[in-house]
């Protein structure tokens, strides 16, 4: 089939890439030239394990290409997929849908009847409806269905994902939908067919859930660290029950990214708009718990510099809000660092793939190309985000070029016993 993927950010390249893996002839678009230009050399802009190689693949094959041109994917799609982001409005929890609409907008007067529009993007329940409308009085058929990609993972969530959702109100549209995930559905993957408004829950549905239990298993490592408990040996007690699993139950330095925190803030504006605020009022909670252990982490900072961070060298081991990404969206690891850095402490930050993009938003921090470099001289150290370069390190790449052996574990992912074995204070969230 001949797809077209309207926005080429994380969402839209790599959905493009995997559709034309899928053996489909794909047309992606973007309003930034350079960025398509970089695209159809094959470079992705953004760091995604896998999907350069599944780019350029495509691309030599002649399934994927990209254009800045509503008028040539007009001509060329019969499916079209709305992938633009939706991210925080200024001043507001609630979503800006500026992109979806004008994406939208300028689609519509190219839309060739009986076409399909398909909409992945993330919006509040209710959206969709009124897309719905354009589309049709235009001739062609909406589809909602949501995405579901977890950084570090996105190839294969695209291309084996765990269930498919199709909120639509035209079965021709679902026909077409099930010839474009023809493969998928084949391997078995479960396939949900609903309304709009069901299909636009679903999402944000999904990550309150999960940002719930991020916040419940770090809302219990407060609890740990008042009664002497280690919340890592909680965790691993309540992951046996299969009713509760343990994805998703570990406790560190909380959530950050482009979903999680504003998917829940935009649920909880959108809860308000029609009357159901108490409904998901627990969710204002798990927010506040997930930014208080960013405030603990400095706490334990603050401890292990006798009381005081001003003057103090401080190494971060971490930019990205997650490993294997090298996104800083809402990034724990750098609001910790630029918070201990007002404070009065000199703060050096190494990351494996984030440190481009971190330069440019948080100027004002110092950089380092190594972990030693960053650590060079430290009274403390903390680890931030969890890369397997860290978490595998030997304390002794660290120990002779530190200033005091102080490290605090963000993220509950080094071996406590192995750094304390060799001569350093180890604290971490929510245990002793």
């Amino acid at each position: 089939m001949k797809l077209t993927v309207i926005g080429t950010g994380y969402l839209g390249a790599t959905h493009a890439a995997a559709m034309a893996e899928l053996g489909h002839e794909v047309l992606g678009i973007d309003t930034d030239s350079s960025k398509v230009a970089r695209l159809n050399a094959g470079e992705v802009p953004f760091f995604e394990p896998g999907l350069p190689e599944l780019s350029q693949r495509n691309l030599q094959a002649g399934r994927l290409r990209f254009t800045t041109s509503y008028d040539e994917i007009g001509a060329f799609g019969e499916v079209h997929f709305i992938c633009v982001g939706t991210p925080q409005r200024k001043g507001s929890n609630a979503a800006d849908l500026s992109y979806v609409h004008g994406s939208v907008d300028a689609l519509i007067p190219v839309l060739q009847a009986g076409s399909v529009v398909v909409g992945k993007s993330t919006v509040p329940a209710g959206t969709a409806a009124g897309i719905a409308q354009q589309v049709q009085a235009a001739g062609g058929d909406l589809v909602w269905n949501p995405e579901f990609l977890r950084e570090g993972f996105a190839v294969a969530d695209t291309l084996t994902p765990d269930r498919v959702v199709l909120g639509a109100e035209s079965d021709r549209a679902i026909k077409v939908m099930h010839d474009v995930y023809a493969r998928i559905l084949e391997s078995g993957t479960p396939l949900i067919v609903t309304d709009f408004a069901t299909a636009e829950l679903v999402k944000v549905a999904a990550n309150s859930f999960l940002a719930t239990k991020i916040s419940f298993i770090n809302a219990m490592a407060e609890v740990c660290e008042a009664t002497g408990a280690d919340v890592t040996q909680l965790a691993t007690a309540l992951s046996h029950d299969e009713r509760i699993g343990g994805k998703f139950l570990h406790a560190g330095l909380g959530f950050g990214g482009g979903c999680l925190p504003k998917d829940i803030r935009a649920f909880i504006a959108r809860a308000e708009e029609l009357g159901v605020d108490q409904a998901v009022e627990f969710l204002k909670e798990i927010d506040a718990i997930n930014l208080r252990r960013r405030a603990r982490m400095i706490d334990l900072a603050r401890q292990l510099c006798s009381g005081t961070l001003a003057g103090m060298r401080v190494g971060v081991l971490g930019a990205a809000f997650k490993p294997n990404s090298d996104d800083i969206r809402d990034s724990p690891a750098l609001d910790v660092a630029a918070a201990i850095q007002r404070e009065g402490a000199a703060v050096r930050v190494y990351d494996p793939e984030a440190m481009a993009n971190a330069r440019i938003s948080f100027p004002a921090l110092a950089y380092s190309s190594s972990a030693a470099e960053a650590c060079a001289d430290a009274d403390v150290v903390l680890h931030l985000t969890e890369w397997s370069e860290f978490r595998t390190m030997h304390p002794s790449v660290l120990s002779d070029v530190v200033r005091q052996r102080n490290i605090v574990d963000g993220r509950n992912a080094l071996d406590r016993d192995l750094w304390r074995s060799e001569g350093w204070v180890y604290r971490a969230l929510g245990r002793q």
